[in-house]
Protein backbone atom coordinates (compact mmCIF):
# COMPACT_ATOMS: atom_id res chain seq x y z
CA UNK A 1 0.00 0.00 0.00
CA UNK A 2 2.82 2.40 0.91
CA UNK A 3 4.69 1.77 -2.36
CA UNK A 4 1.45 2.14 -4.33
CA UNK A 5 0.74 5.45 -2.61
CA UNK A 6 4.30 6.62 -3.25
CA UNK A 7 3.93 5.71 -6.92
CA UNK A 8 0.72 7.72 -7.13
CA UNK A 9 2.44 10.72 -5.55
CA UNK A 10 5.03 10.60 -8.34
CA UNK A 11 2.35 11.39 -10.93
CA UNK A 12 0.31 14.47 -11.66
CA UNK A 13 -3.27 13.91 -10.61
CA UNK A 14 -6.03 16.33 -11.56
CA UNK A 15 -7.26 18.04 -8.39
CA UNK A 16 -10.74 17.92 -9.89
CA UNK A 17 -10.76 14.19 -9.17
CA UNK A 18 -8.14 13.67 -6.45
CA UNK A 19 -9.29 16.59 -4.30
CA UNK A 20 -12.69 17.93 -5.22
CA UNK A 21 -15.30 16.18 -7.37
CA UNK A 22 -17.94 13.75 -6.14
CA UNK A 23 -17.63 10.00 -6.58
CA UNK A 24 -20.62 9.84 -8.90
CA UNK A 25 -19.30 12.51 -11.28
CA UNK A 26 -15.79 11.06 -11.18
CA UNK A 27 -17.21 7.64 -12.07
CA UNK A 28 -19.36 9.13 -14.83
CA UNK A 29 -16.23 10.09 -16.75
CA UNK A 30 -14.08 7.16 -15.61
CA UNK A 31 -12.43 4.67 -17.92
CA UNK A 32 -14.38 1.88 -16.27
CA UNK A 33 -17.77 3.40 -17.08
CA UNK A 34 -16.61 4.34 -20.58
CA UNK A 35 -15.45 0.86 -21.50
CA UNK A 36 -18.43 -0.86 -19.86
CA UNK A 37 -20.65 1.44 -21.91
CA UNK A 38 -18.75 0.46 -25.05
CA UNK A 39 -19.51 -3.18 -24.34
CA UNK A 40 -23.16 -2.41 -23.66
CA UNK A 41 -23.36 -0.59 -26.98
CA UNK A 42 -21.85 -3.59 -28.76
CA UNK A 43 -24.45 -5.80 -27.05
CA UNK A 44 -27.25 -3.41 -28.09
CA UNK A 45 -25.94 -3.51 -31.66
CA UNK A 46 -25.82 -7.30 -31.76
CA UNK A 47 -29.33 -7.59 -30.32
CA UNK A 48 -30.80 -5.12 -32.78
CA UNK A 49 -28.99 -6.65 -35.76
CA UNK A 50 -30.21 -10.12 -34.73
CA UNK A 51 -33.79 -8.86 -34.36
CA UNK A 52 -33.60 -7.44 -37.88
CA UNK A 53 -32.46 -10.72 -39.39
CA UNK A 54 -28.66 -10.85 -39.32
CA UNK A 55 -27.15 -14.28 -38.45
CA UNK A 56 -26.38 -13.60 -34.80
CA UNK A 57 -27.23 -16.23 -32.17
CA UNK A 58 -28.68 -16.01 -28.69
CA UNK A 59 -25.56 -17.78 -27.43
CA UNK A 60 -23.31 -15.07 -28.83
CA UNK A 61 -25.38 -12.34 -27.16
CA UNK A 62 -25.50 -14.25 -23.87
CA UNK A 63 -21.74 -14.66 -23.98
CA UNK A 64 -21.28 -10.91 -24.50
CA UNK A 65 -23.70 -10.08 -21.69
CA UNK A 66 -21.91 -12.41 -19.28
CA UNK A 67 -18.65 -10.48 -19.85
CA UNK A 68 -20.06 -6.95 -20.06
CA UNK A 69 -18.20 -5.71 -16.99
CA UNK A 70 -15.21 -8.01 -16.44
CA UNK A 71 -12.72 -5.96 -18.42
CA UNK A 72 -9.05 -6.96 -18.50
CA UNK A 73 -7.63 -3.45 -18.43
CA UNK A 74 -4.03 -4.69 -18.55
CA UNK A 75 -4.73 -6.62 -21.74
CA UNK A 76 -6.56 -3.67 -23.26
CA UNK A 77 -3.63 -1.37 -22.48
CA UNK A 78 -1.19 -3.80 -24.10
CA UNK A 79 -3.43 -4.12 -27.17
CA UNK A 80 -3.66 -0.35 -27.48
CA UNK A 81 0.13 -0.06 -27.17
CA UNK A 82 0.49 -2.41 -30.13
CA UNK A 83 -2.44 -1.23 -32.27
CA UNK A 84 -2.38 2.50 -31.44
CA UNK A 85 -6.17 2.38 -31.54
CA UNK A 86 -8.24 2.40 -28.38
CA UNK A 87 -11.48 1.05 -29.84
CA UNK A 88 -9.85 -1.86 -31.66
CA UNK A 89 -7.85 -2.64 -28.52
CA UNK A 90 -11.12 -3.09 -26.63
CA UNK A 91 -12.73 -5.00 -29.50
CA UNK A 92 -9.85 -7.50 -29.26
CA UNK A 93 -10.04 -7.59 -25.46
CA UNK A 94 -13.79 -8.21 -25.53
CA UNK A 95 -13.38 -10.83 -28.27
CA UNK A 96 -10.76 -12.65 -26.19
CA UNK A 97 -13.29 -13.39 -23.44
CA UNK A 98 -16.13 -13.87 -25.94
CA UNK A 99 -14.65 -16.22 -28.59
CA UNK A 100 -18.06 -17.32 -29.87
CA UNK A 101 -19.25 -13.73 -30.31
CA UNK A 102 -15.92 -12.44 -31.64
CA UNK A 103 -16.97 -12.46 -35.32
CA UNK A 104 -19.99 -10.19 -34.75
CA UNK A 105 -18.64 -7.70 -32.16
CA UNK A 106 -18.70 -4.16 -33.64
CA UNK A 107 -20.35 -5.51 -36.82
CA UNK A 108 -20.78 -2.72 -39.37
CA UNK A 109 -19.78 -0.02 -36.90
CA UNK A 110 -17.05 2.63 -36.82
CA UNK A 111 -15.14 3.75 -33.74
CA UNK A 112 -17.51 6.68 -33.33
CA UNK A 113 -20.38 4.28 -32.76
CA UNK A 114 -19.00 3.53 -29.32
CA UNK A 115 -16.98 6.72 -28.83
CA UNK A 116 -19.56 9.36 -29.67
CA UNK A 117 -22.56 7.50 -28.30
CA UNK A 118 -20.73 6.93 -25.03
CA UNK A 119 -19.89 10.63 -24.84
CA UNK A 120 -23.55 11.51 -25.36
CA UNK A 121 -24.56 9.11 -22.59
CA UNK A 122 -21.94 10.66 -20.27
CA UNK A 123 -23.20 14.17 -21.07
CA UNK A 124 -26.79 13.17 -20.36
CA UNK A 125 -25.85 11.39 -17.14
CA UNK A 126 -23.64 14.33 -16.15
CA UNK A 127 -26.57 16.72 -16.41
CA UNK A 128 -28.66 14.29 -14.35
CA UNK A 129 -26.02 14.41 -11.61
CA UNK A 130 -25.75 18.21 -11.66
CA UNK A 131 -29.43 19.13 -11.74
CA UNK A 132 -30.42 17.75 -8.30
CA UNK A 133 -27.35 19.45 -6.82
CA UNK A 134 -28.34 22.75 -8.37
CA UNK A 135 -31.89 22.27 -7.11
CA UNK A 136 -30.60 21.74 -3.56
CA UNK A 137 -28.62 24.97 -3.73
CA UNK A 138 -31.75 26.80 -4.86
CA UNK A 139 -33.78 25.19 -2.06
CA UNK A 140 -31.26 26.29 0.59
CA UNK A 141 -31.12 29.81 -0.81
CA UNK A 142 -34.91 29.95 -0.96
CA UNK A 143 -35.12 29.04 2.73
CA UNK A 144 -32.55 31.74 3.47
CA UNK A 145 -34.46 34.32 1.41
CA UNK A 146 -37.69 33.46 3.17
CA UNK A 147 -36.11 33.78 6.62
CA UNK A 148 -34.64 37.20 5.88
CA UNK A 149 -37.31 38.49 3.50
CA UNK A 150 -38.00 41.62 5.57
CA UNK A 151 -34.61 42.28 7.19
CA UNK A 152 -33.53 45.71 5.88
CA UNK A 153 -29.99 45.99 4.57
CA UNK A 154 -28.02 48.36 2.39
CA UNK A 155 -28.48 47.76 -1.30
CA UNK A 156 -25.48 48.52 -3.48
CA UNK A 157 -25.04 49.88 -6.97
CA UNK A 158 -21.41 50.49 -8.01
CA UNK A 159 -20.76 49.09 -4.50
CA UNK A 160 -22.17 52.37 -3.20
CA UNK A 161 -25.30 52.38 -1.00
CA UNK A 162 -28.03 54.32 -2.85
CA UNK A 163 -31.05 52.79 -1.09
CA UNK A 164 -32.13 49.95 1.18
CA UNK A 165 -33.29 46.51 0.18
CA UNK A 166 -33.63 43.35 2.28
CA UNK A 167 -31.28 40.44 2.83
CA UNK A 168 -33.92 38.11 1.41
CA UNK A 169 -34.37 40.23 -1.69
CA UNK A 170 -30.62 40.19 -2.34
CA UNK A 171 -30.72 36.38 -2.16
CA UNK A 172 -33.57 36.35 -4.67
CA UNK A 173 -31.31 38.02 -7.22
CA UNK A 174 -28.95 35.06 -6.80
CA UNK A 175 -31.88 32.66 -7.02
CA UNK A 176 -33.09 34.14 -10.28
CA UNK A 177 -29.73 33.46 -11.95
CA UNK A 178 -29.65 29.87 -10.68
CA UNK A 179 -33.20 29.23 -11.85
CA UNK A 180 -32.18 30.27 -15.34
CA UNK A 181 -29.33 27.77 -15.04
CA UNK A 182 -31.76 24.98 -14.12
CA UNK A 183 -33.80 25.68 -17.21
CA UNK A 184 -30.65 25.89 -19.35
CA UNK A 185 -29.28 22.57 -18.07
CA UNK A 186 -32.63 20.83 -18.45
CA UNK A 187 -32.99 22.13 -21.98
CA UNK A 188 -29.43 21.13 -22.97
CA UNK A 189 -29.96 17.64 -21.52
CA UNK A 190 -33.32 17.17 -23.18
CA UNK A 191 -31.98 18.39 -26.53
CA UNK A 192 -29.28 15.70 -26.53
CA UNK A 193 -29.84 12.95 -29.08
CA UNK A 194 -28.20 9.62 -29.73
CA UNK A 195 -25.72 9.44 -32.59
CA UNK A 196 -26.87 5.94 -33.36
CA UNK A 197 -25.33 4.01 -36.25
CA UNK A 198 -24.17 6.32 -39.02
CA UNK A 199 -20.99 4.80 -40.43
CA UNK A 200 -17.72 6.27 -41.58
CA UNK A 201 -19.02 9.49 -43.14
CA UNK A 202 -22.49 9.45 -41.66
CA UNK A 203 -24.15 7.83 -44.68
CA UNK A 204 -24.93 4.46 -43.04
CA UNK A 205 -23.44 2.77 -46.12
CA UNK A 206 -21.99 -0.19 -44.17
CA UNK A 207 -25.34 -0.95 -42.56
CA UNK A 208 -27.18 -0.61 -45.85
CA UNK A 209 -24.78 -3.21 -47.21
CA UNK A 210 -25.32 -5.50 -44.20
CA UNK A 211 -29.07 -5.38 -44.78
CA UNK A 212 -28.72 -5.81 -48.55
CA UNK A 213 -30.05 -2.40 -49.47
CA UNK A 214 -33.05 -2.44 -47.12
CA UNK A 215 -33.36 1.21 -46.04
CA UNK A 216 -36.24 0.47 -43.65
CA UNK A 217 -34.13 -1.99 -41.67
CA UNK A 218 -31.29 0.51 -41.37
CA UNK A 219 -33.71 3.13 -40.04
CA UNK A 220 -35.24 0.58 -37.68
CA UNK A 221 -31.75 -0.36 -36.44
CA UNK A 222 -31.06 3.28 -35.58
CA UNK A 223 -34.42 3.56 -33.83
CA UNK A 224 -33.95 0.38 -31.80
CA UNK A 225 -30.47 1.36 -30.60
CA UNK A 226 -31.66 4.83 -29.68
CA UNK A 227 -34.38 3.37 -27.47
CA UNK A 228 -32.02 0.82 -25.90
CA UNK A 229 -29.66 3.64 -24.91
CA UNK A 230 -32.48 5.60 -23.29
CA UNK A 231 -32.78 8.44 -25.81
CA UNK A 232 -35.97 9.67 -27.45
CA UNK A 233 -34.35 10.66 -30.74
CA UNK A 234 -31.20 10.19 -32.78
CA UNK A 235 -29.53 12.81 -34.93
CA UNK A 236 -30.81 12.30 -38.46
CA UNK A 237 -27.63 13.58 -40.04
CA UNK A 238 -24.04 13.39 -38.81
CA UNK A 239 -20.58 13.29 -40.28
CA UNK A 240 -18.27 10.69 -38.85
CA UNK A 241 -19.04 12.26 -35.45
CA UNK A 242 -22.04 14.03 -34.04
CA UNK A 243 -21.90 17.76 -34.66
CA UNK A 244 -19.36 19.42 -32.37
CA UNK A 245 -21.81 22.26 -31.76
CA UNK A 246 -23.57 19.85 -29.42
CA UNK A 247 -20.55 20.19 -27.12
CA UNK A 248 -20.79 23.98 -27.41
CA UNK A 249 -24.43 23.80 -26.37
CA UNK A 250 -23.68 21.64 -23.33
CA UNK A 251 -20.58 23.47 -22.15
CA UNK A 252 -22.10 26.91 -22.67
CA UNK A 253 -24.80 26.07 -20.12
CA UNK A 254 -22.10 25.03 -17.66
CA UNK A 255 -20.06 28.17 -18.35
CA UNK A 256 -23.19 30.23 -17.74
CA UNK A 257 -23.68 28.39 -14.45
CA UNK A 258 -20.07 29.27 -13.63
CA UNK A 259 -20.83 32.95 -14.22
CA UNK A 260 -23.82 32.75 -11.85
CA UNK A 261 -21.81 31.07 -9.11
CA UNK A 262 -18.90 33.46 -9.43
CA UNK A 263 -21.28 36.42 -9.12
CA UNK A 264 -23.01 34.95 -6.06
CA UNK A 265 -19.78 34.02 -4.31
CA UNK A 266 -18.19 37.38 -5.10
CA UNK A 267 -21.19 39.05 -3.45
CA UNK A 268 -20.75 36.81 -0.41
CA UNK A 269 -17.05 37.72 -0.24
CA UNK A 270 -17.90 41.44 -0.38
CA UNK A 271 -20.51 41.06 2.35
CA UNK A 272 -18.04 39.04 4.42
CA UNK A 273 -15.63 41.95 4.21
CA UNK A 274 -18.40 44.17 5.57
CA UNK A 275 -18.98 41.54 8.29
CA UNK A 276 -22.67 41.42 7.42
CA UNK A 277 -22.84 37.85 6.08
CA UNK A 278 -20.34 35.00 6.35
CA UNK A 279 -20.03 31.52 4.96
CA UNK A 280 -19.96 28.69 7.54
CA UNK A 281 -16.76 28.41 9.55
CA UNK A 282 -15.90 25.23 11.45
CA UNK A 283 -14.92 25.39 15.11
CA UNK A 284 -11.35 24.25 14.47
CA UNK A 285 -10.96 25.83 11.02
CA UNK A 286 -7.90 28.03 10.52
CA UNK A 287 -8.41 31.15 8.43
CA UNK A 288 -4.75 32.12 8.11
CA UNK A 289 -1.45 30.55 9.07
CA UNK A 290 -0.11 33.96 10.09
CA UNK A 291 -3.19 35.78 11.39
CA UNK A 292 -5.22 33.67 13.85
CA UNK A 293 -8.13 36.12 13.94
CA UNK A 294 -8.94 35.86 10.22
CA UNK A 295 -12.03 34.14 8.85
CA UNK A 296 -11.29 34.00 5.16
CA UNK A 297 -14.25 33.13 2.86
CA UNK A 298 -12.33 30.17 1.45
CA UNK A 299 -15.37 28.27 0.19
CA UNK A 300 -16.64 31.25 -1.80
CA UNK A 301 -13.10 31.86 -3.02
CA UNK A 302 -12.85 28.25 -4.19
CA UNK A 303 -16.12 28.61 -6.07
CA UNK A 304 -14.88 31.77 -7.78
CA UNK A 305 -11.58 30.14 -8.64
CA UNK A 306 -13.16 27.04 -10.17
CA UNK A 307 -15.92 29.05 -11.86
CA UNK A 308 -13.21 30.99 -13.66
CA UNK A 309 -11.85 27.69 -14.98
CA UNK A 310 -15.33 26.55 -15.99
CA UNK A 311 -15.91 29.75 -17.95
CA UNK A 312 -12.48 29.52 -19.59
CA UNK A 313 -13.15 25.95 -20.77
CA UNK A 314 -15.86 27.32 -23.04
CA UNK A 315 -13.20 28.33 -25.54
CA UNK A 316 -12.32 24.68 -26.23
CA UNK A 317 -15.56 23.50 -27.90
CA UNK A 318 -15.87 26.79 -29.79
CA UNK A 319 -12.42 26.32 -31.29
CA UNK A 320 -12.94 22.60 -31.89
CA UNK A 321 -16.24 23.02 -33.73
CA UNK A 322 -14.84 25.81 -35.88
CA UNK A 323 -11.90 23.79 -37.23
CA UNK A 324 -13.59 20.48 -38.07
CA UNK A 325 -12.91 19.67 -41.72
CA UNK A 326 -15.86 18.42 -43.77
CA UNK A 327 -17.07 15.14 -42.20
CA UNK A 328 -14.53 15.22 -39.35
CA UNK A 329 -10.88 15.61 -38.42
CA UNK A 330 -9.20 13.97 -35.45
CA UNK A 331 -7.98 17.15 -33.79
CA UNK A 332 -11.22 17.08 -31.82
CA UNK A 333 -10.45 13.92 -29.85
CA UNK A 334 -7.62 14.83 -27.49
CA UNK A 335 -9.22 18.17 -26.66
CA UNK A 336 -12.63 16.66 -25.92
CA UNK A 337 -11.08 14.01 -23.66
CA UNK A 338 -10.06 16.89 -21.39
CA UNK A 339 -12.58 19.69 -21.83
CA UNK A 340 -15.84 17.73 -21.60
CA UNK A 341 -15.08 15.83 -18.37
CA UNK A 342 -13.42 18.86 -16.78
CA UNK A 343 -16.48 21.03 -17.41
CA UNK A 344 -18.77 18.61 -15.61
CA UNK A 345 -16.29 17.81 -12.84
CA UNK A 346 -15.75 21.53 -12.22
CA UNK A 347 -19.46 22.30 -12.20
CA UNK A 348 -19.97 19.37 -9.83
CA UNK A 349 -17.60 20.58 -7.13
CA UNK A 350 -18.80 24.17 -7.51
CA UNK A 351 -22.36 23.09 -6.75
CA UNK A 352 -21.31 20.85 -3.83
CA UNK A 353 -19.35 23.73 -2.34
CA UNK A 354 -22.15 26.20 -2.90
CA UNK A 355 -24.62 23.85 -1.22
CA UNK A 356 -22.33 23.78 1.80
CA UNK A 357 -22.18 27.58 1.81
CA UNK A 358 -25.91 28.11 1.44
CA UNK A 359 -26.72 25.60 4.18
CA UNK A 360 -24.69 27.58 6.70
CA UNK A 361 -24.79 31.27 5.77
CA UNK A 362 -24.46 33.41 8.89
CA UNK A 363 -26.14 36.83 9.06
CA UNK A 364 -25.15 39.56 11.54
CA UNK A 365 -28.22 41.83 11.91
CA UNK A 366 -26.53 44.17 14.38
CA UNK A 367 -23.69 44.90 11.97
CA UNK A 368 -26.20 45.46 9.19
CA UNK A 369 -28.18 47.78 11.47
CA UNK A 370 -25.05 49.77 12.29
CA UNK A 371 -24.25 50.22 8.61
CA UNK A 372 -27.83 51.33 7.95
CA UNK A 373 -27.64 53.91 10.75
CA UNK A 374 -24.46 55.21 9.19
CA UNK A 375 -26.03 55.75 5.75
CA UNK A 376 -29.75 56.18 6.41
CA UNK A 377 -29.70 59.88 7.36
CA UNK A 378 -28.44 60.67 3.85
CA UNK A 379 -31.03 58.39 2.26
CA UNK A 380 -33.82 59.94 4.35
CA UNK A 381 -33.26 63.49 3.13
CA UNK A 382 -35.99 63.25 0.47
CA UNK A 383 -38.48 62.03 3.09
CA UNK A 384 -37.50 64.94 5.34
CA UNK A 385 -37.95 67.44 2.50
CA UNK A 386 -41.42 66.10 1.77
CA UNK A 387 -42.37 66.29 5.45
CA UNK A 388 -41.25 69.94 5.61
CA UNK A 389 -43.30 70.75 2.51
CA UNK A 390 -46.37 69.11 4.06
CA UNK A 391 -45.79 71.24 7.16
CA UNK A 392 -45.92 74.39 5.02
CA UNK A 393 -42.22 74.81 4.16
CA UNK A 394 -40.54 75.62 0.84
CA UNK A 395 -38.95 72.71 -0.99
CA UNK A 396 -36.03 74.61 -2.49
CA UNK A 397 -35.20 76.28 0.81
CA UNK A 398 -35.34 72.95 2.64
CA UNK A 399 -33.22 71.28 -0.05
CA UNK A 400 -30.50 73.90 0.40
CA UNK A 401 -30.57 73.56 4.20
CA UNK A 402 -30.15 69.78 3.98
CA UNK A 403 -27.49 70.06 1.28
CA UNK A 404 -25.33 72.22 3.53
CA UNK A 405 -25.89 70.04 6.61
CA UNK A 406 -25.22 66.85 4.58
CA UNK A 407 -21.90 68.14 3.34
CA UNK A 408 -20.90 69.08 6.88
CA UNK A 409 -21.85 65.59 8.11
CA UNK A 410 -20.03 63.97 5.21
CA UNK A 411 -16.89 65.89 6.09
CA UNK A 412 -17.06 64.50 9.63
CA UNK A 413 -17.34 60.96 8.24
CA UNK A 414 -14.72 61.20 5.50
CA UNK A 415 -12.19 63.64 6.90
CA UNK A 416 -12.43 63.06 10.65
CA UNK A 417 -13.49 59.39 10.67
CA UNK A 418 -16.48 60.21 12.83
CA UNK A 419 -20.06 58.93 12.76
CA UNK A 420 -22.72 60.36 10.53
CA UNK A 421 -24.18 63.20 12.63
CA UNK A 422 -26.61 64.59 10.03
CA UNK A 423 -29.60 63.67 12.16
CA UNK A 424 -28.16 65.54 15.16
CA UNK A 425 -27.51 68.60 12.98
CA UNK A 426 -31.10 68.55 11.73
CA UNK A 427 -32.41 68.24 15.30
CA UNK A 428 -30.35 71.27 16.38
CA UNK A 429 -31.49 73.46 13.49
CA UNK A 430 -34.65 75.49 14.38
CA UNK A 431 -35.75 75.32 10.74
CA UNK A 432 -36.74 71.66 11.21
CA UNK A 433 -38.64 72.18 14.48
CA UNK A 434 -42.06 71.51 12.83
CA UNK A 435 -41.14 67.90 11.98
CA UNK A 436 -38.89 66.84 14.87
CA UNK A 437 -41.64 64.59 16.21
CA UNK A 438 -41.74 62.72 12.87
CA UNK A 439 -38.03 62.00 12.58
CA UNK A 440 -38.12 58.51 14.12
CA UNK A 441 -40.85 57.44 11.73
CA UNK A 442 -39.09 59.10 8.78
CA UNK A 443 -35.92 57.15 9.62
CA UNK A 444 -37.52 53.74 10.18
CA UNK A 445 -35.55 51.39 7.87
CA UNK A 446 -38.65 49.36 7.04
CA UNK A 447 -40.13 52.41 5.30
CA UNK A 448 -37.21 52.34 2.83
CA UNK A 449 -37.46 48.74 1.58
CA UNK A 450 -40.45 49.25 -0.67
CA UNK A 451 -42.11 45.98 -1.69
CA UNK A 452 -39.04 43.83 -1.15
CA UNK A 453 -40.71 41.45 1.38
CA UNK A 454 -43.76 41.07 -0.85
CA UNK A 455 -41.56 40.47 -3.90
CA UNK A 456 -39.65 37.75 -2.06
CA UNK A 457 -42.83 35.98 -0.96
CA UNK A 458 -44.40 36.10 -4.43
CA UNK A 459 -41.19 35.05 -6.18
CA UNK A 460 -40.64 32.05 -3.91
CA UNK A 461 -44.25 30.90 -4.10
CA UNK A 462 -44.88 31.38 -7.80
CA UNK A 463 -41.52 30.65 -9.40
CA UNK A 464 -38.95 29.05 -7.11
CA UNK A 465 -40.92 26.35 -5.28
CA UNK A 466 -42.70 25.06 -8.42
CA UNK A 467 -39.34 24.77 -10.20
CA UNK A 468 -38.07 22.52 -7.41
CA UNK A 469 -41.00 20.08 -7.49
CA UNK A 470 -39.35 17.53 -9.82
CA UNK A 471 -36.33 17.36 -7.49
CA UNK A 472 -38.08 16.91 -4.13
CA UNK A 473 -36.89 13.31 -3.73
CA UNK A 474 -33.25 14.47 -3.75
CA UNK A 475 -33.68 17.51 -1.54
CA UNK A 476 -32.38 16.10 1.77
CA UNK A 477 -29.02 14.89 0.45
CA UNK A 478 -26.05 16.31 2.36
CA UNK A 479 -22.61 16.94 0.96
CA UNK A 480 -19.25 16.12 2.49
CA UNK A 481 -17.04 19.02 1.55
CA UNK A 482 -13.35 18.32 1.13
CA UNK A 483 -11.44 21.23 2.59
Amino acid sequence: LESSLTEEMNKYRSPLVSRYASKEMSYNFSDKKKFITWRKLWIFLAKAEKALGLPITDAQIAEMESHAEDIDFAMAAEEERKLRHDVMAHVHTFAHCCPTAAPIIHLGATSCYVGDNTDLIALRDGFNILLPKLARVIDRLANFAEEYADLPTLGFTHFQPPQLTTVGKQACLWLQDLMMDVRNLERARDDLRFRGVKGTTGTQASFLQLFQGDHDKVEELDKMLTEMAGFKKAYLVTGQTYNCKVDIDCMSTLASLGASVQKICTDIRLLANLKEIEEPFEKEQIGSSAMPYKRNPMRAERCCSLARHLIALMDDPLQTASVQWLERTLDDSANRRISLPESFLTADIILSTLQNITEGLVVYPKVIERHIRHELPFMATENIIMAIVKAGGNRQECHEKIRVLSQEAAAVVKQEGGDNDLLARIQRDPYFAPILGQLDALLDPKTFIGRAPQQVKKFLAEEVRPLLEPYKANMDVKVELVL
